[in-house]
């Protein structure tokens, strides 16, 4: 099992949780003293109060919740944000709505979840012709829908 160290800032009131014993991902929580309001399409950026250091070979995920994506359209700009185990800097997370309504997010309410998970960097080799294979260049949608 991998050691993740948190150091918490001053507007954390709320650490992350695996909410049960299942999970693969723990909740980050909004550390905000007030609520933000997200218009339709609207973005921010916000922040978890945490800052956190990963074992060298490790990443954070940072994904959005699927009840906020599937019943609020609050999502992640960036679909899935990497933090990479050098950086030290606090964790915020960019949510975008894509819903038609305006969306407020409450101080301590649970934005988003962060996985750890394992990485390795890959040795680049170029080569002049790849290894040829059954789907090719096939691409979006070419395997079908069943």
């Amino acid at each position: 099992m991998t050691v993740l160290k948190i150091e918490r800032l001053e507007n954390n009131n709320i650490l992350p949780e695996y909410k049960t014993e299942g999970a693969a991902g723990m909740d980050l929580c909004a550390a905000i003293s007030e609520p933000v309001t997200l218009k339709p399409l609207e973005r921010t950026l916000i922040p978890t109060g945490l800052k956190i250091e990963l074992e060298h070979g490790y990443e954070a995920q940072i994904r959005p919740r699927s009840g906020m994506s599937i019943k609020h359209g609050i999502t992640l700009i960036n679909c899935v944000g990497t933090i990479d185990e050098d950086y030290r800097g606090e964790v915020c997370i960019p949510v975008v709505n894509l819903s038609n309504e305006t969306y407020t997010i409450q101080p301590d309410e649970r934005v988003a979840q962060m996985i750890i998970a394992r990485v390795e960097q890959a040795k680049i080799e170029v080569v002049t012709e790849l290894t040829a294979t059954a789907r090719g260049a096939g691409g979006f949608g070419s395997t079908g829908k069943s």
